[in-house]
C-alpha cells in the first residue's frame, strides 16, 4: 500500500471527523433500532471526492475510533468493542464498503457524467444495505433472541429508510459533481 501524503492524511481525517459530526447530530433519535443518519451521505461523499482507497480509509478510521472506545456512534453504547454486537454495526461496515465502491466506480473521472455518478451513488447505497440488513437480521435473531423474518426486516428496517438514503445519494452526487468540476485536483489524487 502506498504511503499517504500529508494532504491525503488531512483529507482522510477531515472526512472521518465529518462522519463523527454526522453521527452526533442525530443522537437524539437513539430510540430507533435503525436511526435516521447522515452517515450514508458522508460515506458517499468520501468515496466520490476522495476515491476508493482514501474514502474507505476515512470511513474505516471512523469505525475504528468507535471500536476503540471513543463515543462517536449514534446509538448507545456510542463506542467500544461491544458495539460489534449492536444490530446497526453492519451499517457502519457498509459505510466503509460504500465509500470504496463509490470511489471505485468514479475512479479517474474528473467530472463524471450523470449516468456514471448516479450509478456510483446507487451502488454505494446498495453496499450499505447489502451489509447492514443481513447483519441486523443475524444480531436480532441469533444474538438478541428476537424473532424477525426477512419480510419484517424489510418492512421495519428498510422501507422507511430507503427513500431517505436515495435522497442522500442524490444530494451527495450533486455535491460531488459540483466540487469535482470546481476542484479537479481532488480527482487527480484518486486511486
Amino acid at each position: 500500500m502506498n504511503k499517504l501524503t500529508p494532504r491525503e492524511m488531512i483529507l482522510v481525517a477531515m472526512f472521518a471527523s465529518l462522519a463523527v459530526v454526522a453521527a452526533l447530530l442525530f443522537r437524539f433519535l437513539g430510540g430507533m433500532i435503525v436511526p435516521f443518519s447522515l452517515l450514508p451521505f458522508v460515506a458517499l461523499l468520501a468515496g466520490g471526492l476522495l476515491g476508493a482507497r482514501l474514502g474507505a480509509l476515512s470511513m474505516g478510521i471512523y469505525v475504528l475510533m468507535g471500536l476503540l472506545g471513543m463515543p462517536v456512534f449514534e446509538k448507545p453504547p456510542f463506542g467500544g468493542p461491544a458495539y460489534i454486537l449492536s444490530p446497526t454495526f453492519g451499517f457502519l461496515l457498509g459505510f466503509v464498503l460504500a465509500a470504496f465502491v463509490t470511489g471505485l466506480i468514479l475512479q479517474g473521472q474528473r467530472d463524471a457524467g450523470p449516468l456514471r455518478l448516479s450509478l456510483s451513488m446507487l451502488a454505494g447505497v446498495a453496499m450499505i444495505w447489502v451489509v447492514g440488513l443481513p447483519y441486523l437480521y443475524v444480531i436480532l435473531n441469533y444474538y438478541m433472541g428476537k424473532s424477525f423474518d426477512l419480510i419484517q426486516i424489510m418492512m421495519l428496517f428498510f422501507m422507511p429508510f430507503i427513500g431517505f438514503d436515495l435522497f442522500k445519494a442524490l444530494a451527495a452526487g450533486v455535491l460531488v459533481r459540483m466540487v469535482g468540476v470546481r476542484l479537479p485536483v481532488l480527482k487527480e489524487q484518486q486511486d
